[in-house]
């Protein structure tokens, strides 16, 4: 098991550690819900060292990247960053990812830990014919996430340059806590915050001083079940779950994402083509009517039908919301948002009802 460079200073702060895709990381410190409601209401720092970063230079890293993945690259303004995916030629997803734009020739793909390896595999192996070098700066870079309203409040007395400026999926060049980092106003929990890429020998001085300075003010260290909690009531996707080789972008309703309109082929294009014209099945949400709450794999059902139609892929007991939600992949003729369902718990068919994603949006 890999342990990111602040293993000792989680346990040391008491958090409860657990294997996830490879790495020894913390679940939670306190609790989950007082976590999560310090996210919505306040801000809070995670350790996200286990993902991976990849960088793409050369010439021709952008028509690269527009080969290799469904989005285009190559239209990103320097210091500008999206969501995007890569591909199999049957048009799976391999992995979502974040691309920013660093420079003219130079690009920061960062993927999730799970997927990191075949990533990279795919990417070395795409570049064939391309004036492109790549380089797996994951084992030496660290990832520290500020998340919460008040993120750029508690961040910006530590940042070398006016955090105002950065944009949501942008970038840029900074010293923080003076040590060299990209800071990227981006996040997986539905709030304002930024993800600090910095030294791997800096992570520690980085994180202690940030906490210290802000725990005053209510900044709380947060794990990877608050993360998974805010994730989910954002309707953001979670590769394994709602994202696999066998689920296409336009089944989990991320269709947006692909960009037919760019020049020049790219792997899973003709695949893509196909699927975006007759999805089968597609993500939904659930809001449970009944007592219960749903987890992943359980069955979904028609009123009074025997058979499941779809299965849940993520499921939990909302903080924010009071109420229990889910995600599921349903048939199409079956996934409109006021359609009734039951899902199966334990014993038991719970009633629920399709919901439109995502379940929180910050500001309503």
């Amino acid at each position: 098991m890999h342990k990111t460079p602040l293993d000792a200073r989680h346990r040391s702060l008491g958090a409860r550690m657990v294997p996830f895709a490879g790495w020894e990381m913390p679940v939670q410190y306190s609790s989950i819900v007082a976590e999560h409601k310090a996210v919505r209401e306040n801000a809070a720092l995670f350790d996200l060292s286990h993902m991976g970063e990849l960088w793409i230079r050369g010439p021709q890293a952008a028509a690269f990247l527009d080969y290799a993945l469904v989005t285009a690259p190559s239209r990103l303004a320097v210091g500008r960053a999206h969501y995007s995916m890569i591909t199999d030629a049957d048009g799976g997803v391999i992995d979502d990812l974040i691309v920013y734009r660093t420079a003219t020739d130079e690009f920061l793909v960062v993927a999730n830990a799970s997927n990191r390896e075949a990533v990279a595999a795919e990417l070395q192996q795409r570049k064939a014919g391309y004036d492109v070098a790549l380089d797996d700066a994951s084992m030496r870079t660290a990832l520290i996430a500020i998340q919460g309203p008040r993120s750029r409040e508690l961040l910006q007395p530590h940042c070398s340059i006016d955090l105002e400026p950065v944009k949501y999926y942008s970038i840029a060049a900074a010293e923080v806590c003076k040590r060299p980092a990209w800071i990227a106003r981006t996040g997986y929990t539905g709030e304002d915050g930024f993800e600090i890429l910095l030294d791997w020998d800096d992570a520690e001085r980085v994180w202690n001083h940030l906490l210290e300075a802000g725990a005053p003010t209510g900044l709380v260290p947060a794990g990877l079940g608050a993360r998974d909690t805010l994730r989910l009531e954002a309707g953001m996707p979670l590769y394994g779950q709602e994202l696999s080789r066998t689920i296409s972008p336009f089944e989990a309703g991320l269709g947006r994402v692909v960009k037919f309109d760019k020049e020049g082929d790219f792997v899973g294009r003709a695949a893509l083509e196909t699927a975006s014209a007759n999805p089968r099945r597609k993500l939904v949400g659930l809001r449970l009517t009944g007592r219960g709450i749903a987890r992943t794999g359980y069955p979904v059902y028609l009123p009074a039908a025997e058979a499941s139609v779809g299965e849940v892929t993520s499921g939990t007991s909302s903080p924010t919301l009071g109420y229990s939600i889910a995600m599921a992949y349903l048939p199409v003729e079956h996934a409109e948002v006021g359609t009734a369902v039951a899902i199966g718990i334990r014993n038991d068919r719970v009633a629920a009802e399709v919901i439109a994603l995502p379940f929180y949006r910050r500001g309503t």
